[in-house]
């Protein structure tokens, strides 16, 4: 829920070519309409701050193509999984006004937990360590209610998939959880502490939980592309939609009063700011890209705090480029719409030093893990990919009919080039160009310390 999961097959977001001679704003307009061309987009909105300054907050398209409404800055979208960095806010809160430690088991505020939850700590589930499994996959029954006790329930009766603490894993449950703690120790719904410790301090006039049923002006619709045409998002059950793990309208404004809170450390003690962007340390001793509700990760040479999410029809992307002091937000109404992306790319237009070259291939001094890979997208294209090879991946969560309906039409792989390698956490990172006769695919595949696969994620070249 949320956010798009490791094997997500997501279309290419094309970024058009800013007018010759053009300004940042100029160029901005021509890239985002072209990105919602490409992907069918009814709207975006966007927001840059540049120094403490907003420079460019504005909507684009239709934010209700059924009764023909912009989209404007006031406009509401579906938060997705940027809606995290709330829910760690809230849990900082608690552990400030000493209700929660950081390192506290969280099997001491769940009575009847199983006694695999013992070691996960709050700190875990902040950052996606604890070895709870997603409970987003196909087999979730989004159409049903599900109440907290339920959702508890649902957790415990999953699985972990590492000791606590060993591997980073993206797990929507942990924060499912995290909302609830927090709900636990406050005596109020998550939601209420963020609205009257967050939300109502810093000015977010329209941030709220999603709700159905009230009144809420400026509400965007959410939408996919199937089959070509354009679709209202799928329906779920409303008590989904409430959430700790993304279940928060918001707009541009609101995000706009969210990062100067972020710049200027308000709200939180300056020790809890520092924790929320420090990367995990994993029992190894080494660390990974991810704090409280946010990647801590480099793009373009520079540090980058950003996220994203991905739900019901809705894409969203919060970054910030602490060295450059740039803040890029990007709210859409489309699934297919790579946000984050794009704010990577109108950040470009406002500071040249965050234009990040193409890719290209290197010398690759690990033949065997091309070899690897090679052989795994060849099961992949035959539809035979099955659990044993990866390290915690079950043959349910396999996409194996995607992969084998993108691939098998390709025909031959010619040649893998290697165009990245890099460690996080315990894990060897790569990344491919899968070439083709009349295609190239972006293949990005890990492999873990036992030699098992990690990660194995295919998308358009340009995604």
């Amino acid at each position: 829920m949320r956010f798009a999961r490791t094997f997500a097959v997501a279309a290419a977001m094309l970024v058009g070519a800013a007018p010759a001679g053009a300004g940042p704003h100029e160029a901005v307009d021509a890239i985002v309409q072209t990105a919602m061309k490409a992907k069918q987009a009814p709207g975006v909105a966007i927001a840059v701050v540049s120094k403490g300054t907003v420079v460019a907050a504005k909507g684009f398209g239709l934010a209700n193509v059924e009764h023909n409404a912009k989209v404007r800055q006031n406009t509401v979208f579906q938060s997705a999984s940027v809606g995290k960095q709330f829910t760690a806010a809230a849990v900082m809160l608690m552990v400030e006004d000493g209700k929660l430690g950081l390192d506290d088991s969280i099997a001491a505020h769940f009575d009847d937990a199983p006694k695999s939850w013992a070691p996960i700590t709050v700190r875990h589930l902040l950052t996606h360590t604890s070895g709870i499994p997603d409970y987003t996959d196909d087999d979730f029954d989004y159409r049903r209610a599900h109440g907290e006790d339920d959702l508890v329930k649902m957790a415990y009766g999953l699985k972990l998939l590492f000791a606590p603490g060993a591997r980073w894993s993206y797990s929507n449950t942990g924060y499912v959880l995290l909302g609830i703690l927090v709900h636990k120790v406050s005596g109020e719904f998550y939601g209420d502490v963020l609205k009257a410790r967050v939300f109502a301090p810093l000015g977010m006039k329209t941030a709220r939980v999603i709700s159905e049923a009230d009144i809420v002006p400026h509400r965007a619709a959410g939408y996919r592309t199937v089959g070509g045409a354009l679709k209202n998002q799928e329906w779920v059950a409303p008590e989904l939609n409430t959430t700790a793990d993304g279940a928060l309208y918001l707009t541009v404004l609101d995000l706009i009063a969210w990062d100067r809170a972020v710049r200027t450390k308000a709200l939180l003690k300056a020790e809890s700011w520092a924790q929320i962007f420090a990367p995990v340390k994993l029992n190894s001793g080494k660390t990974y890209p991810y704090g409280f509700g946010w990647f801590v990760d480099e793009f373009a040479g520079a540090p980058k705090h950003s996220h994203t999410g991905s739900w019901q029809g809705f894409r969203s992307a919060i970054a910030r480029y602490p060295r450059n002091d740039l803040t890029v937000i990007v709210l859409a109404n489309h699934a297919g719409l790579n946000a984050g992306k794009l704010a990577d790319v109108i950040a470009g237009q406002f500071d040249p030093i965050l234009i990040e070259p193409a890719p290209k291939p290197i010398t690759d001094r690990e033949p065997t893990v091309t070899e690897k890979l090679r052989d795994l997208i060849g099961h992949a294209a035959e539809g035979t990919l099955t659990a044993k090879s990866f390290t915690w991946i079950s043959d349910g969560d396999l996409p194996t009919e995607r992969y084998a309906k993108l691939l098998k039409p390709l025909g031959a792989l010619k040649r893998l080039d290697l165009l990245k390698r890099r460690e996080m956490g315990d894990d060897r990172v790569y990344l491919y160009d899968a070439v083709y006769a009349d295609k190239t695919l972006r293949v990005r595949f890990a492999v873990a310390p036992d030699s098992r696969i990690s990660t194995f994620a295919i998308t358009e070249k340009d995604d």
